[in-house]
């Protein structure tokens, strides 16, 4: 099994970084403020805009440490790669199975799965935990129609079936999501899901941590020998990693949204780390995105039990499990696809 190594998350937009022999070094004003040893790094992500040495470039695209460039509210800029690596077979069946919209439509079916079911998960659990401060009711019902949205899903014939299932799911799920807040409810409220821009701080948090997934999944796919760029139920769109949004689609729920929702239940975090633009887009300061970056490296750290392997895994192993399944799926080791079906 992999081994679950440090991401060096760079916030501040007036830092270098270069390279000195086994270590990346962070300047700040031309000065050393930090270095760190290349070995125990498995990905940097950065959200500078003075950027990275070609040096150290290289050196993270020989060692296979994904080097990922975002800017400062998490939308994805870039990223360095090296060689391609991987079984090219693997690819080519890759290619093929997206070419088919019959062969697409099965495996987008069980990302949906994974997607809806732990999404009904998070329902219940609130349902659960919180019947007295909660609509059980209405949760219920939210529920119900989520367990709907998966036998269509099942009975569904196309990827545009599947798409059409899908953004109801996610509008049945979302028109609760505000009553799974419960603390800070003045500054952490949900009316809608928007993110291009986020209006509001918790659209902000959601978009931070979803492309943060996405990221994950994208050295994932890359880990075990798969294009992450080319998808099947998200397809082929010059710059997008349709694969790697693929596969974030059942860690939404259960990795990103519980997370989100721990950070503001939990008070871990507060208004006062974010800010509105003239625009309207609300954004994190530092302070905060950091604390939000060692709180999501926490998480990482915390071990499960695989629902389908059983065995014990960090969060932060489990989208190269879901893509070493993937893998296995399309070379035609197992059968199917297995969905991430998380529960507690």
């Amino acid at each position: 099994m992999k081994k679950l190594l440090n991401t060096l998350y760079i916030t501040s937009p007036d830092k270098y970084l270069a390279l000195d022999g086994e270590n990346v070094v962070v300047l700040y004003e031309n000065k050393e403020a930090v270095r760190f040893p290349l070995h125990g790094l498995e990905a940097i992500v950065t959200s500078g805009y003075t950027g990275a040495s070609p040096a150290l470039m290289g050196a993270c695209a020989k060692r296979d440490i994904s080097l990922c460039f975002m800017t400062q509210n998490g939308k994805f800029l870039a990223r360095v790669t090296g060689e391609v690596k991987g079984n090219v077979i693997l690819r080519k069946m890759q290619y093929r199975y997206s070419d088919d919209e019959i062969q697409s439509s099965c495996i987008a079916k069980n990302f949906l799965i994974g997607k809806i079911y732990n999404s009904k998960w998070i329902v219940e659990r609130a349902k659960r935990d919180y019947a007295i401060r909660l609509d059980t009711q209405k949760l219920k019902l939210k529920s119900q129609q989520l367990s709907a949205c998966l036998k269509q899903v099942m009975q569904a014939g196309n990827l545009e079936q599947l798409r059409g299932i899908e953004g109801e799911a996610a509008k049945v799920y979302f028109s609760v999501f505000d009553d799974l807040i419960l603390q800070q409810k003045e500054d952490f409220y949900f009316h809608e899901r928007n993110r291009r821009p986020p209006l509001d701080n918790v659209n902000a948090l959601l978009s931070f941590i979803y492309s943060l997934t996405a990221n994950c999944c994208t050295s994932a796919l890359e880990a075990v020998g798969l294009d992450p760029y080319v998808g099947f139920m998200h397809r082929d769109r010059p710059g997008r990693a349709s694969l790697a949004l693929d596969l974030m689609e059942e860690l939404r729920p259960s990795l990103a949204d519980k997370f989100v929702l721990t950070l503001i239940n939990k008070r871990i975090i507060g208004k006062e780390g974010f800010f509105t633009k003239e625009n309207g887009t609300v954004e994190m300061k530092d302070e905060v995105r950091k604390q939000v970056l060692k709180s999501w490296q926490t998480k990482k750290t915390e071990v499960i039990t695989h629902p389908f392997l059983e065995e014990k895994v960090e969060w932060g192993i489990v989208p190269y499990v879901q893509a070493l399944l993937l893998a296995r799926f399309i070379r035609g080791d197992i059968e199917e696809y297995p969905p991430f079906l998380w529960k507690t």
